[in-house]
């Protein structure tokens, strides 16, 4: 696929501390791209150069060809953006909002059928004040979208939402997404970057720390599986090193906890049926996109 956004060697500083340092990657057409990382981490300014809001201090920028900051008013018409803090005037109805933002656009998409999409209908009369956390989160995404842009860009979207809301609001960026839409996403949830994502880039300390998909990075880290078992009988310490791809052993309470791989498992339940060892409580986790996280950025946090 093409790529409608592309990022090679983003540098900003701020009073002299490197914010975005180096920082390359790159969005293809019609996915969802995540950017993953700690607060602080350098994820919003880095978005923000995508959107032409910051001029970098050297590195460069293309959305769909353009440069974001000479030809900001033709990004304009691409690209759309929900900011991290976001607000309106408490007695702008719903309504008056998206027939404001639709009058910035020589081309706007139909304000009506979006207020539907996003269960906003009802709403129209309702001033911003009045709404609740999702509903204004609902608004922001139909602003977002109102100038039918190719690509919008979601930061910290969910953030402040209980878990209902912020549900409904995943099934909404994945209803964007299969309306022809990329998706760039910013957020510091785990849970979300791992059910919505294709791709993600995790930054830590402004740089790059690893980019593959949420699946892929899972297994990058250093242990992909845990499996935990109180044993009949202490197994051998020696068989136990010697099993492939083990990432730790760990002993509490005559339970045994390891990780390492579907192959260490495989390799494990070998080794207690050979030695007539019974695994009580065995249990077999997969590793979360917050357990790679961890990993994956340790030495750089150290």
């Amino acid at each position: 696929m093409a790529s409608v956004i592309e990022v090679t060697d983003l540098r900003k500083s701020y009073g002299g501390r490197a914010v975005v340092d180096g920082v390359s990657f790159a969005v293809e057409e019609g996915e969802i791209f995540g950017i993953l990382g700690p607060n602080g981490a350098g994820k919003t300014t880095t978005v923000e150069c995508v959107e032409g809001l910051r001029v970098p201090d050297a590195g460069r920028v293309r959305v769909t060809g353009l440069d974001p900051v000479a030809d900001h008013d033709r990004v304009a018409r691409v690209l759309g953006a929900q900011l991290q803090q976001s607000e309106l005037q408490p007695k702008l109805t719903v309504r008056e909002a998206l027939e404001l933002y639709a009058s910035f656009y020589p081309k706007p998409a139909d304000w009506r059928t979006l207020a539907e999409r996003l269960g906003l209908t009802d709403k129209l009369d309702t001033g911003f004040a009045k709404l609740s956390g999702g509903q204004r989160q609902r608004l922001f995404i139909a602003l977002a979208l109102v100038g039918d842009p190719r690509i919008v860009v979601l930061d910290e979207l969910t953030t402040g939402l209980d878990p209902r809301a912020r549900r409904d609001t995943w099934q909404l960026i994945e209803e964007v997404r299969a309306g022809g839409v990329t998706v760039l996403l910013v957020t510091h949830f785990m849970e979300e970057a791992q059910r919505l994502c294709d791709r993600l880039a995790v930054i830590d300390k402004g740089r790059v720390a690893a980019l593959d998909s949420p699946a892929g990075l899972i297994r990058r880290s250093a242990g992909a599986t845990v499996i935990s078992f109180t044993p009949s009988a202490a197994p051998d310490e020696a068989d136990l090193a010697a099993l492939p791809e083990l990432a730790s052993v760990e002993h509490r309470d005559g339970r045994i906890t390891l990780t390492g791989t579907d192959d260490t498992v495989d390799a494990l339940l070998t080794l207690l049926a050979r030695h007539r060892i019974t695994a009580h409580q065995l249990r077999v986790v997969d590793a979360t996109l917050d357990d790679a996280f961890l990993d994956l950025t340790k030495e750089v946090t150290a």
